[in-house]
């Protein structure tokens, strides 16, 4: 029975520090880059995008279709970026538990 206890008790351990990586990675807030930084896109660990930013030499030209890949790729990037840091964290706080590979958590 004390195993049990104890191991309810690292149950709730780790819940309790899920939850706080979970806001950490919520709170993040990265940025993306494309063109060489032509544009540039910040985006917070949801995947929420804060801002936008276009280097005005890319208005010469009246290329829209460029612009609007050069936006995708730099938001990609962001968003690449935030789930490196969140697999980080995860696999930071998991290391020693017995999960298989490439198992995702729920967040």
């Amino acid at each position: 029975m004390r195993d049990i206890m104890g191991m309810m008790g690292k149950v709730k351990e780790m819940q309790a520090k899920m939850e706080k990586m979970q806001e950490e990675i919520a709170a993040l807030e990265v940025e993306g880059k494309s063109g060489g930084g032509l544009v540039t896109v910040v985006m917070t660990g949801k995947g929420e995008l804060k801002s936008v930013k276009i280097d005005p030499a890319l208005f010469k030209d009246d290329d829209v279709e460029i612009l609007e890949d050069l936006l995708v790729a730099a938001h990609k990037d962001a968003k690449d970026k935030v789930e490196a840091v969140a697999a980080e964290k995860t696999k930071a706080m998991t290391a020693g538990l017995p999960i298989p590979p490439g198992f995702k958590l729920p967040f």
